[in-house]
């Protein structure tokens, strides 16, 4: 079997998120389940104001109620439970005990691609899991196959995958909410009740 890891801060989860999801299921790497991981701490939002953020429990239903209605995807509280700082490749061993016949992809963006080779334990990461890259646009592909070319260069292993485009940032949609702007082009629909239902994202409002 093929499992993915598809993780992040996920401070709204998004349709951005959704679709890559959607996009790496139905790629040629067609993974048996999807494994959706909110960080605990992401190590490179580490230090950032926290104020206008959700919490843990939050982010983990929001992603529950975001990604429900996609097949073969799971949403997993292992890092939040861990309670530390989440690094990658800590998340992929765990994975590789739990399915130690399954081969492991992990899924990232552009902007991670690029900043892969120096993350903790690089070398282990692309030993353990195949790379799929998943791409919003054009101009976005061209700069994913450099980053690609680098990964390859070190000894990983990328697939690249194209996704609907999408160009607004969970940091942007918390601002609009802020703001009382709509997000429901921008969020599920059961996400953005569960945001209003509970005011996330408004105790900073100012």
């Amino acid at each position: 079997m093929i499992t993915a890891l598809f993780g992040g801060s996920f401070d709204p989860v998004h349709l951005g998120h959704v679709n890559a999801v959607k996009s790496l299921l139905e790629s040629s790497l067609s993974p048996d389940r999807v494994i959706i991981m909110p960080a605990f701490v992401n190590p490179f939002k580490a230090g950032l104001d926290t104020e206008n953020r959700a919490n843990c429990e939050d982010r983990l239903e929001m992603c529950r109620l975001a990604f429900e209605k996609l097949p073969r995807c799971e949403v997993s509280d292992f890092e939040i439970k861990k309670g530390t700082l989440s690094y990658t490749c800590e998340t992929l061993r765990y994975l590789q005990k739990l399915y130690p016949e399954d081969k492991l992809i992990l899924t990232v963006g552009s902007d991670s691609l690029a900043t892969l080779p120096t993350w903790n334990s690089f070398r282990d990461i692309i030993s353990i899991a195949q790379i799929a890259a998943v791409s919003r646009s054009p101009k976005e592909s061209r700069r994913i196959e450099e980053y690609a070319e680098k990964v390859k260069a070190l000894g990983g292993k990328v697939t690249i995958i194209e996704t609907e485009p999408f160009d607004i940032s969970s940091t942007e949609i918390r601002k609009k909410i802020v703001k009382n702007q709509d997000i429901s082009c921008y969020v599920d629909k059961n996400v953005v009740q569960y945001i209003m239902s509970k005011s996330i994202y408004k105790q900073g409002d100012r």
